[in-house]
């Protein structure tokens, strides 16, 4: 009997390795013999890096970067296979890297995430998978381009300052001094959101305010987005104003478009056809996914909706084990998940759910296997 075991990670609480280990080690106890296969999943966000090294034994690179508020940061790029790099956003200039307290779109960068590209770039890199969720910034990925050497300058040439505030005063761009090694690079970017670059679903007026600007930041910072719009359209010739998922990440999405001709895909989809999960689910017998809480989201681009999607293809039955499950968690049931379980086994407080997690997990899936187990000496 062949087991994947395709599991996201629990947040804040295990590793989507952790996670596939504790699975199988309770299918040990029932099945011992059954060949397990654990190929940790994640949906381009948070963990993608992790994911996507541990499944293709790649290995992770240090590099001190620029962090959103411009101070210095160490920040891990993985690379996999040969010659592709993939690369979290959120590590350089996401807001987990700030305290509330600094969050501030008018100033925050990404000047970090271009830095990654370009360690990325010294090490022959050429293939890029680029996770965007989770910034902290509105600049329109304008850090980003000036780290890779493009020239963003005011009236005066003068170099813009870099945030959201600064697009204000582009009035040119000098894409002639960019790192030419991106000429020869192939850009595929995990993103999983629809919204153009300015207006009532753009980037600063859906997500300005999570990044810390109040309602007249908001009102700002759309206003020189719609500028930032009109120069590139006039420097390049490419229109990213209204072009859906130019606004993701503050607008990451569009310098990604506009000047790495970037393809836009679903998180899931990119990480799924990287780790060539497909080939491996043809010829399981089982399949099991999961991940911290299973609900009605999860069908919107979610790991255990993937996994569950490419089982079906091939036919395979898919069970989830997560550590809870909403009230509205049946939904899933109509995406290719025949069968869930809350890892969760007693009432507990929140704390003591995540320092339980492996062992809740391994005792569902003993538990489960059990069952299996049953279901095939009754089916004889």
């Amino acid at each position: 009997m062949k087991i994947v075991i395709a599991p996201d990670s629990y947040k804040e609480s295990l590793s989507a390795m952790e996670v596939a280990n504790a699975i199988e080690a309770g299918f040990r106890e029932i099945y011992p013999n059954a060949e397990y296969v654990k190929m940790p999943v994640a949906d381009g966000g948070e963990g993608t890096v992790d994911a996507m090294v541990a499944a293709t034994g790649g290995h992770k690179i240090s590099v001190s970067v620029t962090g959103p508020t411009g101070k210095p940061v160490m920040a891990e790029l993985g690379l996999i296979h040969q010659h592709t790099a993939v690369i979290e956003m959120a590590a350089a200039s996401g807001l987990e890297r700030i305290s509330v307290a600094e969050r501030n779109p008018l100033i925050t960068t990404t000047y970090g995430t271009g830095e990654m590209i370009r360690a990325a770039l010294d090490l022959g890199v050429k293939q890029f998978i680029i996770g965007i969720g989770g910034s902290a910034t509105n600049d329109g990925g304008a850090g980003m381009l000036q780290a890779l050497g493009y020239r963003l300058l005011d009236q005066h040439g003068r170099d813009i300052p870099r945030g959201g505030a600064g697009l204000s005063d582009l009035a040119t761009i000098h894409i002639s001094s960019a790192d030419p090694r991106l000429q020869d690079c192939q850009f595929k970017v995990a993103c999983d959101v629809t919204n153009p670059l300015t207006g009532p679903m753009g980037a600063a007026q859906v997500f300005g305010p999570q990044k810390g600007a109040d309602a007249a930041m908001v009102a700002l910072l759309d206003e020189n987005m719609k500028h930032y719009a009109r120069i590139v359209a006039q420097e390049l010739g490419t229109d990213v104003e209204f072009v859906p998922g130019a606004g993701a990440a503050g607008g990451m999405g569009a310098a990604l478009l506009a000047f790495m001709n970037a393809e836009l895909h679903s998180g899931i989809d990119i990480v799924l056809a990287a780790l060539g999960l497909e080939s491996i689910i043809a010829d399981a017998d089982l399949v099991i996914t999961g991940e911290g809480r299973l609900d009605s989201q999860t069908i919107n681009g979610k790991v255990p909706v993937g996994v569950a999607r490419l089982a079906k293809r091939h036919g395979k039955p898919v069970i989830a084990i997560a550590g809870s499950l909403s009230s509205d968690v049946a939904i899933v049931y109509e995406h290719g998940i025949d069968s869930a379980f809350s890892a969760v086994n007693r009432v507990c407080t929140l704390h003591e759910a995540f320092d339980f997690a492996a062992s809740n997990i391994e005792l569902t899936a003993r538990n489960i296997a059990a069952l299996l187990q049953i279901g095939h000496s009754l089916n004889r």
